[in-house]
């Protein structure tokens, strides 16, 4: 599976932006769970939320919590993170992953990953 991240950019504290990800290759995409993962400079990859394969129910960290939102169409091969209410402090190179087992926020079970988008936010 191949994933291609885009979407970011630089938006102003209080605003809101939205990144995608586009899954390619001989894989059917429904079956992966898909998580959002993020690393600022200097501090490791941190989780955001996921989205389950089966049911599409979704699971966030607290930092994020009511602010992002992640959803997917399995007919585009996309999953997306909107993003509400940005702080500075969510400013990072954001990353998709694609798990094929595991329902995890240990980014040692995904099994793909996107190269990240930069999202910047100006305070």
């Amino acid at each position: 599976v191949q994933l291609q991240a885009s979407g970011g950019g630089l938006v102003q504290a209080g605003g809101s932006l939205s990144v995608s990800c586009a899954a390619s290759g001989r894989t059917t995409f429904s079956r992966y769970t898909m998580g959002w993962f993020r690393q600022a400079p200097g501090r490791e990859r941190e989780f955001v939320g996921f989205i389950r394969r089966i049911g599409g129910s979704t699971y966030y960290a607290d930092p994020v919590k009511g602010r992002f939102t992640i959803s997917r169409d399995n007919a585009k091969n996309t999953v997306y993170l909107h993003m509400n209410s940005l702080k500075y402090e969510d400013t990072a190179v954001y990353y998709c992953a694609a798990s094929g087992n595991a329902v995890s926020i240990t980014p040692e079970d995904y099994d793909f990953w996107g190269q990240g988008t930069q999202v910047t936010v100006s305070s």
